[in-house]
């Protein structure tokens, strides 16, 4: 299998990363142990291969997976947690498809599984050590609305970041772990990276957006992370 249609992953070193919101105005640091993040987002053929299902909008093995939801990721991440002979990171509790009431989940940091990012791993992953809005000049890091045709594209066919990720920016947004603000949105998750129908100033390391758990977008996909266990 081609590597952008698998699962590899690059080692992430430890870190500090500060997280802020526009909307509230908060900032706030963040210490990162080392950790495991995926070359690409999770493609169409792995997320095939490991479900059986083929969710996406527009189809090909290459593409981004997307119209899943943060519980179709979590479900994915324990799912290929066994088929790679890893132990399933999550404890599922009800079934994730409905209005998130009775719906349940556990992180059990023992488990040498596959994971959603934190949003401090993904942004301190996507600065890869830069310091600007971008690792890159956007054109050649991301696929966006200003150069997408308004279209999603085969994943690496834009210029990595430093550490080797590629599609940090643009094309997808990426699910990550984190509840947004559970006083003002509930079970709404943190979605970060931007998309392919984005204009350039949703495609940044620190722009933060949210959605639904059970929700299904076009253009909102994911990634998977490992703990690197002591």
């Amino acid at each position: 299998m081609d590597a952008r249609t698998g699962n590899e992953m690059i080692a992430i070193p430890r870190g500090r990363i500060t997280l802020s919101d526009r909307r509230t105005q908060r900032s706030w640091p963040v210490e990162l142990a080392p950790y495991q993040l995926a070359t690409f987002p999770i493609t169409q053929a792995l997320y095939a291969q490991i479900t059986g299902g083929r969710p996406s909008t527009v189809q090909g093995d290459e593409l981004p997976v997307e119209g899943v939801s943060w519980w179709d990721a979590v479900r994915f991440c324990n799912a290929l947690s066994e088929h790679d002979g890893f132990a399933p990171v999550y404890r599922l509790h009800g079934d994730g498809d409905g209005d998130g009431e009775g719906d349940g989940i556990e992180w059990d940091a023992s488990a040498d599984g596959y994971r959603l990012p934190t949003e401090a791993e993904w942004e301190h992953a996507c600065r890869a050590g830069t310091a600007g809005p971008h690792y890159g000049p956007l054109d050649e890091i991301a696929w966006y609305r200003g150069n997408s045709d308004e279209r999603i594209h085969d994943v690496g066919g834009k210029r990595p970041n430093p550490w080797g990720l590629h599609d940090m920016l643009g094309n997808v947004w990426n699910w990550c772990w984190d509840i947004y603000d559970a006083e003002v949105y509930g079970a709404y998750r943190v979605l970060r990276g931007g998309g392919w129908f984005d204009e350039h100033w949703s495609c940044r390391a620190s722009a933060r957006r949210r959605s639904h758990p059970s929700f299904r977008v076009d253009d909102v996909g994911f990634r998977i992370a490992r703990s690197v266990m002591r």
